[in-house]
């Protein structure tokens, strides 16, 4: 790419870059804020999808009490 600056000028948070191979889009330069975001939108997801199966686990072979837990855990006096 020759024109790198030029390139980097565009992008913004509502004016994404996208880079092509052949025609078609390959890659997408955002900004560092964008990807911040983005990581923090993936560790939401994964923790929701974590929490989500464990209900779904806790409904189908029951609950634990906060005794058991704490034993599971390693923190039980």
């Amino acid at each position: 790419m020759r024109n790198y600056t030029e390139v980097l000028k565009q992008v913004d948070d509502s004016s994404r870059v996208y880079l092509t191979r052949n025609g078609h889009g390959e890659y997408g330069i955002l900004t560092m804020a964008e990807i911040d975001e983005l990581d923090r939108c993936r560790a939401a997801y994964t923790l929701l999808s974590k929490l989500k199966k464990a209900e779904e686990r806790a409904d189908k072979d029951g609950w634990i009490s906060a005794d058991e837990l704490e034993k599971e855990l390693g923190v039980a006096d």
